[in-house]
């Protein structure tokens, strides 16, 4: 017998044997992964499909991750390879491995010692007031005050500046005849002399210490501002309104607020302080008579002076450990106290 055209044809589905074995075989399956705790397998179809989720995301991240390794990792790996080298420049012979000669040299040389205790006076000093007086200034930028936006952009100004340029604006103002630093002395009659404020013994680190403290305070003032405005404004008018004075309600509500920020961008302006070059370099070059020599200015002057490339590496070595061990006892320190 035909069939009428547009009447849907039956089509011949599977045999009750063979749906019943489907069931029974997927339920199974699920009976037994249910057992051991975990899904059912999965196909190959679907492993294959996770392995390619990973090839595409590996082949994103690429892009970001070349950079990294050829300008960060692969560096640094050589460098570290150095410090076990007697590696120098202009030397006939070829670099062999020498071990631990290097660091057992590097014990006993006084020199860098002087300029690890100057580059830890300077890092500690630096860091320490960079955070107080960049928290003032966050906090008063936090006001609701008028040319607020004006006031925050001139506090950016040293952030713009480069280190160099720095460095020959504040050789300018302490110039001990014609500084700006001398003749504004003078003339509210505080002294008399010409103070040579980068060539005294006494003077040198403080003032080197003054000018890294003023150009590294914005970036310090930043971060506390960006935190300041993540505190919550009802907090801040709860405590007000429970009488809370000024010092009350900053440290019950803003500091426990911005502690964590203030941890991170110490520890951070520490390591960057510690880490300086440019703007020691280009104000005293370390003088005078090393006090300002720090260790990062030493290991220059062992590599690009004296050409001994070995043991300047193992002098970066000694200072990426240690620094490393200061900020592991600070930070474990600061989020202990978090914690409790």
């Amino acid at each position: 017998m035909g069939t009428t055209p547009g009447t849907p044809t039956s089509l011949p589905g599977p045999t009750a044997g063979e749906g019943t074995g489907m069931t029974v075989t997927s339920e199974a399956a699920s009976a037994r992964a249910d057992a051991r705790g975990g899904s059912p397998p999965r196909s190959p179809g679907a492993r294959r499909t996770a392995l390619g989720l990973d090839r595409d995301g590996w082949f994103l991240l690429l892009p970001a991750l070349i950079p990294v390794l050829v300008l960060s990792v692969v560096p640094l790996l050589y460098g570290l390879s150095l410090a076990f080298t007697d590696a120098q420049s202009g030397s006939a012979r070829g670099t062999s491995l020498t071990g631990l000669d290097n660091f057992a040299a590097l014990r006993w040389d006084s020199l860098f010692w002087d300029s690890f205790r100057v580059g830890l006076t300077w890092a500690l000093a630096a860091t320490a007031l960079q955070f107080v007086l960049s928290l003032g200034l966050a906090l008063l930028l936090d006001q609701d005050l008028r040319l607020r936006w004006l006031a925050r952009t001139l506090a950016l100004v040293p952030w713009a500046m480069p280190e160099v340029v720095i460095g020959i604006m504040w050789r300018l103002v302490y110039h001990p005849d014609a500084g700006l630093l001398n003749t504004t002395l003078r003339d509210l009659h505080l002294t008399s002399g010409h103070t040579d404020w980068l060539s005294d013994l006494s003077l040198a680190l403080p003032a080197v210490i003054a000018v890294g403290v003023w150009a590294g305070m914005p970036q310090t003032t930043v971060v506390l501002l960006a935190g300041l405005q993540n505190v919550p404004l009802e907090l801040r008018e709860a405590a007000a309104l429970d009488g809370a004075g000024m010092w009350r309600r900053f440290r019950t509500v803003t500091w426990p607020a911005l502690r964590p920020v203030a941890v991170a961008i110490t520890a951070l302006q520490f390591i960057w302080n510690f880490n300086a070059f440019g703007l020691v370099y280009v104000l005293t070059n370390g003088g005078p008579g090393g006090k300002t020599r720090l260790p990062m200015l030493f290991a220059y002057e062992e590599a690009f002076r004296y050409g001994q490339f070995g043991y300047a590496a193992a002098m970066g070595l000694v200072m990426m450990a240690v620094v490393a061990v200061i900020l592991a006892v600070f930070l474990r320190g600061r989020l202990k106290g978090e914690d409790q």
